[in-house]
């Protein structure tokens, strides 16, 4: 058991109290990528239903990621300034009424402001539960931690196409977004009743002259803006894959939605592999490390990728999710460890760095996944998402070693 650096309130409470707050840091994580991952098997479908063009329901997706980003840049410092549990309870609030006013979109410009309005409210849980673990562990600690919450919390975007896709399978698409509405509902209560607020006060800034110091040393970091590109060319590849997956498996392929939710069950493996070994190494070997071995790890199993893709025809499924596998334990070391690092460049602005790199980070993803679904589309095949996944993994280790290792 990682023992806390920091935070009165940690070593006031008994463990239990503690096994109880992490739970619900992992449940207020999920919901973002719940809602994210849910909707994707039935994004063909959805083209038909609402008698839209596939790049339109693509943007169901994208602008979803955009959302995250955006508000990442007003709920951090937000959480700052007025102290993390208050903004939590008004983003899950938010994303649970948006889930319900998605189940009666009649369009899909209507369905698409309403993702926008989940996701908005959706990103209070992943961007400020990096914050509380910040407020309780030193730099190391921290990146565990992180390591610890997305190894559970990554089963939520890979059982969640599985769930989306039997849900719209049996019921439609409108069940998605109802049960997405009563699981926000159900961690805002549990939110309600027992998160704490862990913002320390006496490293908050006392001012906003001094808040404004803060966030703009914090901007003027060059090691900050190279953790946060490694998170989010870290995690380009993955939503490259994301975004042009479905349409190759559903429609290229034509294999149903419920057959693309199991296999994307695969890329899962290796990623919580990578997060458990961060829980039990980051201290040993330190964050820039495992940082390294993950971009390592990425850009071997991009290379993998595209290799059995092309050497192997008429295996489709398996030379596309299985090199996954070793994509996803790159992610897994490189992630948790990126994200640890840059919201420890300064301490007492957390949730400022926590959001801001969330913005980096989904907006790269946001503009991965279009990317992703667009070259699919144009070129009727796998090979140019794989392409593009093996460029943004090159373009990581470029970004560690010009900004972080120089």
């Amino acid at each position: 058991m990682l023992e806390p650096a920091r935070g009165d309130w940690v070593k006031r409470e008994a463990r239990p109290t503690r096994v109880r707050l992490l739970a619900l840091l992992i449940a207020m994580a999920g919901v973002s990528s719940l809602s994210l991952n849910i909707l994707v098997p039935a994004l063909p479908g959805l083209a038909a239903k609402l008698a839209a063009d596939p790049a339109s329901v693509q943007l169901a997706i994208s602008l979803y990621l955009l959302g995250l980003a955006a508000a990442q840049l007003v709920f951090g410092p937000l959480a700052d300034r007025f102290g993390r549990r208050p903004v939590v309870l008004a983003g899950l609030a938010l994303a649970t009424a948006a889930s319900t006013a998605a189940i009666f979109a009649a369009s899909i410009t209507s369905l698409v402001v309403a993702r926008v309005a989940q996701s908005l409210g959706a990103s209070t849980g992943q961007t400020i539960g990096r914050a509380i673990i910040r407020d309780l562990y030193d730099r190391e600690h921290a990146a565990s931690m992180i390591g610890l919450v997305t190894s559970v919390v990554v089963l939520m975007p890979m059982v969640a196409p599985l769930i989306g896709g039997v849900l719209d399978t049996l019921f439609g698409w409108e069940a998605i977004f109802a049960f997405t509405a009563i699981v926000s509902f159900t961690v805002f209560a549990w939110a309600m009743l027992d998160l704490p607020e862990t913002r320390n006060a006496s490293l908050a800034p006392d001012s906003p002259r001094h808040f404004r110091a803060d966030v703009g040393a914090l901007a003027a970091n060059p090691r900050f803006f190279g953790y946060a590109l490694c998170a989010g060319l870290g995690s380009a590849p993955f939503f490259s894959f994301l975004g042009g997956a479905p349409h190759v498996v559903v429609t290229i392929l034509g294999r149903t939605s419920a057959e693309y939710g199991l296999w994307f069950f695969i890329p899962a493996i290796g990623f919580m592999s990578g997060n458990f070994a961060v829980s039990r190494l980051t201290v040993r070997l330190g964050v820039d490390a495992l940082i390294w071995w993950g971009i390592a790890f990425t850009i071997a199993g991009c290379v993998l990728n595209v290799l059995v893709y092309v050497a192997l025809p008429g295996w489709e499924m398996a030379t596309i999710f299985l090199p996954q596998i070793v994509i996803g334990f790159g992610n897994g070391l490189l992630l948790p460890t990126s994200i640890a690092g840059a919201v420890s460049i300064r301490p007492q602005v957390a949730g400022t760095a926590s959001g801001l790199t969330g913005f980096i980070q989904m907006s790269v993803g946001a503009l991965a996944a279009q990317l992703g679904g667009h070259v699919v589309a144009q070129a009727a095949s796998a090979t140019p998402m794989l392409l593009l996944m093996l460029f943004f993994g090159i373009a990581l280790a470029a970004a560690f070693f010009a900004l972080v290792r120089r």
